[in-house]
């Protein structure tokens, strides 16, 4: 035992993203792109669905998201980083969750590497973040959500606000990201806080 050292150690900023096939790929792309601002080490995974709604809604490849992010993994590189908990992150965000994955997650049961990254963040009790992209629901999405919120998951569906008087569809997004990261512990400035209507009646 004369080799073990002691000492506290810190997580390292370091953040796992996934966007799956879900509508709403701008919300992925924006958020590694805040994550890169923000000097955070990112492991970006995109399902092979989410490949073809990343091109559809932004024209955008997989190979081009690859300067926002530390490390890309392939859709079922089960030899990655992200597959173990050993690999130390401060979380997960899948941006945007589409239906099937959230199902994969709520019941554990992890075929792609997606679902096995969001599972070791739930195990290790890491923040599991999922941007749900559906509308309107019926009950078995809703029970989804239910069960993946018990296993200690964060349901974020990206309800935009409106009170900034938001100009763009950018500033919508903006808005949406600038959340999903505050309530990752990530501050920022992409969103402004309610502070109150500035009409309101003081007290006495």
């Amino acid at each position: 035992m004369e080799h073990v050292t002691t000492g506290l150690q810190t997580s390292p900023r370091r953040l796992i993203v996934g966007i799956t096939g879900a509508s709403g790929a701008i919300y992925g792309v924006q958020l590694l792109e805040a994550l890169q601002v923000l000097q955070v080490e990112t492991h970006l995974v995109i399902t092979e669905a989410g490949s073809t709604t990343l091109a559809l809604e932004t024209g955008r490849t997989p190979e081009s998201l690859e300067p926002l992010v530390a490390r890309r993994y392939a859709p079922y590189d089960f030899t990655a980083a992200i597959a173990s908990g050993s690999f130390a992150t401060q979380g997960m965000i899948v941006a945007p969750c589409s239906i099937r994955t959230l199902a994969a997650i709520a019941h554990s049961h992890a075929d792609e590497l997606l679902a096995r990254a969001a599972d070791v963040t739930l195990k290790e009790g890491r923040p599991l973040l999922l941007v749900v992209r559906e509308t309107p629901l019926h009950l078995g999405h809703l029970r989804l959500m239910v069960q993946a919120a018990e296993l200690g998951a964060i349901i974020f569906p990206p309800a935009p606000a409106f009170y900034t008087h938001p100009r763009t569809l950018e500033e919508l997004v903006q808005q949406t990201v600038g959340r999903i990261l505050s309530r990752m512990g990530f501050p920022n400035t992409l969103y402004t806080p309610w502070e109150g209507a500035s009409d309101s009646p003081t007290a006495d």
